[in-house]
Formats: structure tokens, sequence, C-alpha cells
């Protein structure tokens, strides 16, 4: 199986929502790469400035209102090794945890809401404070997932403060004293060279805290992301190749009705209440949600 046919598959799986966030930062970073090698060889920086302007969060109001889905995209953008390697690394460890215990959907609402509050505190902080104005107005980049990764980080300590982690030459941690540990880095960082990411991460910290808090008070922040997830879902989902057409029987005379007994299905066909509820489950969550026997019954319905 070839690498193309493995993305695709992964991203095809339902219920693989880690690995999938992951795989998204891997073909951005990658994309990243090979631009930088060819606009090197070319000697066409402007070209590489150019893309990369359409992927980073800038600072300037103005240049936001032109490249508004920088409030995201910068999220799945990274350059350097290092830097996609540790975010990665944060994202597959503490996502586990929020899978497993919250399933695939809530791990994707925080990752994107906690990209979206980095992005709200950056813009904020460098449009408000006043030491910040000048490099908002020469327009200041952020790019990284950093941001959506503390949430992560965050909302797991949140949700299971005691869970402990092994660490290399340090041993047992718990993860709540982990999350406060990037916390007090970034608040550290924030006078330093990459004060604009710092910031961004506290925004991050500050959702996935806020989300568990709510989460158990009864309150999902989730639900717009799973709303605008499920209408992709079901505008991807779409196949007319294959459909069952509930078309109605001609009425058939009452002496005769009466004369002869019901009509019943053959044996191992099913039955009209089931493929009407396998079509209402199609038009909610699109032909990939059903499962293998509701896709054989689907098919032998067809057959008909």
């Amino acid at each position: 199986m070839s690498i193309v046919q493995d993305i695709r598959t992964a991203f095809n799986r339902r219920d693989n929502a880690l690995v999938q966030l992951i795989l998204l930062n891997v073909l951005v970073f990658a994309a990243v790469v090979l631009l930088e090698a060819i606009t090197y060889l070319g000697q066409a920086a402007a070209a590489q400035v150019l893309v990369m302007r359409q992927l980073e969060l800038s600072a300037n109001l103005g240049v936001l209102l032109r490249h508004p889905w920088t409030v995201l995209t910068y999220a799945f953008t990274h350059q350097g090794f290092f830097h996609i390697l540790f975010n990665m690394l944060n994202l597959y460890w503490f996502g586990q945890l929020l899978r497993e215990y919250l399933g695939d959907r809530r791990l994707v609402s925080i990752y994107v809401l906690g990209a979206l509050a980095g992005a709200a505190v950056f813009l904020l902080a460098y449009n408000l404070i006043p030491i910040l104005r000048p490099a908002a107005d020469a327009g200041q980049m952020v790019l990284g997932a950093s941001a959506a990764v503390t949430a992560v980080i965050v909302a797991a300590a949140t949700l299971l403060p005691d869970y402990t982690f092994m660490l290399i030459l340090i041993g047992p941690v718990k993860i709540k004293w982990i999350a406060a540990a990037v916390v007090l880095i970034s608040l550290a960082g924030v006078n330093s060279n990459n004060t604009g990411g710092e910031i961004a991460h506290l925004g991050g910290a500050l959702l996935g805290f806020v989300f568990i808090k709510q989460l158990q008070a009864g309150r999902d922040l989730g639900r717009p992301v799973q709303a605008v997830g499920n209408w992709f879902a079901r505008f991807s989902n779409r196949q007319p190749a294959m459909r069952v057409s509930r078309s109605e029987r001609r009425p058939e005379p009452v002496a005769a009705a009466a004369a002869s007994p019901a009509r019943k299905p053959a044996p191992g066909q099913p039955l009209q209440d089931e493929i009407d509820t396998i079509l209402d489950k199609i038009s909610r969550s699109g032909y990939e949600s059903l499962s293998k026997e509701e896709k054989q019954k689907l098919f032998r319905a067809s057959q008909q």
C-alpha cells in the first residue's frame, strides 16, 4: 500500500481524530519544507513570503482582515523540525487521554477552540498593550500548534489531575504538575523573543481549563465545532452511486387484498421499516456512518 493510500485510509477512518490531527500538521510541515527548498533553489524568496502569509497569523488587524482564515491555519503550520516534533509528541501523549475519556469529537473541539483562543489573546494583547503595539503595526506573526496543544495539555490535567506520566530521568510525575510547568514557562517567556507565541499559549491554557470546568457543569463548549464538523461530514459523504428509492406501490383492489394473504419478505430480505431507518441515518450522518450489517441490508434491498 502506498503512502498516499495510507494517508487516505487514516482520514477515511472514523474515530481516528488524534492521528488525523497529527497527520494534518505533518502534511502542512512537509509542504512548507518543500516550499522552502524550491524557493531557495529558485531564488524566489518573495514567493515563500507570499505563501506563508496565507498561513501565519498576523497581529496587524489590516492584514488579518485580508486573511481571516489564518486564525486557524496558523495552528497547523510549523517551521523547524523540533518545533513540530515537541508539539506533536505532547499532542499524542495528552490527546490520548482526552480521546479515551471524552472521545474524538471533544478532542478536536479542544484543539480548534484552543487555537482560536490563542489567536484571540494574541490579537488582543498586541493591539491593546502599549508596549506591543509597534510590533503589531509592523505585522508581528505567530505560527505553530502550541496554543492548541497547550489547551489539550491543560484540559487533560484539569480532567485527570492525578494521572501520572513516567518522565525520563525524573520518574513518575502527575500531569497537573506538567501542565503547571507549561503555563509557568509560557509566563516566563512573555519577555523573550517569542512573546507572541507565549501569549498565545496562555490563551490556549485558559481555554483548556474553562472547557473542562464547563463540561463538568453540563455545558459543552465544543458543540459549535462539532456542528460544523458534522456539516462537512455530511457534505463530503454524499454518495449518489447507490440509492434505494422509496417508491409508492399501486394499491391493490380491496377484494383481491382481502382474498390473498399478506406478502411476506423473502428470507434474508430486510423489512421496509429497517430500510427506512437506514435511509434516515444516511440523511443525518452520511453513508460512511453505516455499519457493515446495515450496508449489507441496503445492498440486498437494492437488488429486489
